[in-house]
């Protein structure tokens, strides 16, 4: 039978909501069950062998929802292997380094005793509504930073771990 996974993300502009639809292209092409949330969506992970959430980074923290999620579901999160993922450095750093969670984003992955959690590149288009979104489009700042081979990559390796056999 194959492993059921469950990518459940927050998003503010849809960068996010993108990145998890390409992740879950990735985890069924590697021959897993795979299916996307919004993390506010998200009412039990009991169908579930392992979790992948995943939350734009805006102003420095994880989307609420995202964190909400974790919170609320972290016992039965907890008996399943999870991973976190961050979208939202409007510059290359991501590609360039590691970057650890945000403190928010630390403490979710924390609290559900997640596996690993990784940063990527963000995107933010002109258009995108809200004060602090125009200020950052008006000081040239936006842009798409998302490296999608970085993104297939990571997800390619998580589609192993979760298809590995439990070491005895």
């Amino acid at each position: 039978m194959p492993h059921r996974v469950l990518v459940a993300y927050a998003t503010k502009y849809g960068s996010t909501a993108e990145l998890a639809r390409f992740i879950v292209g990735i985890l069924r092409d590697e021959g897993l069950e795979a299916d996307r949330l919004p993390a506010s969506k998200v009412t039990a992970v009991d169908e579930y062998d392992a979790v992948l959430i995943g939350s734009a980074l805006y102003m420095g923290r994880w989307r609420r929802e995202a964190v909400r999620m974790a919170r609320r579901h972290r016992k039965a999160l907890r008996r399943r292997t999870v991973w976190g993922f961050s979208s939202g450095p409007l510059d290359r750093s991501a590609a360039d380094r590691n970057i650890p969670p945000v403190p928010s984003a630390r403490r979710a992955m924390d609290r559900v005793r997640a596996r690993d959690h990784v940063t990527f590149g963000g995107r933010l288009e002109t258009g995108a509504r809200g004060h602090v979104a125009r200020m950052v489009l008006e000081e040239g700042r936006g842009g798409e930073f998302r490296d999608f081979d970085a993104v297939a990559s990571w997800a390619r390796g998580v589609a192993a771990e979760i298809k590995a056999p439990e070491s005895s």
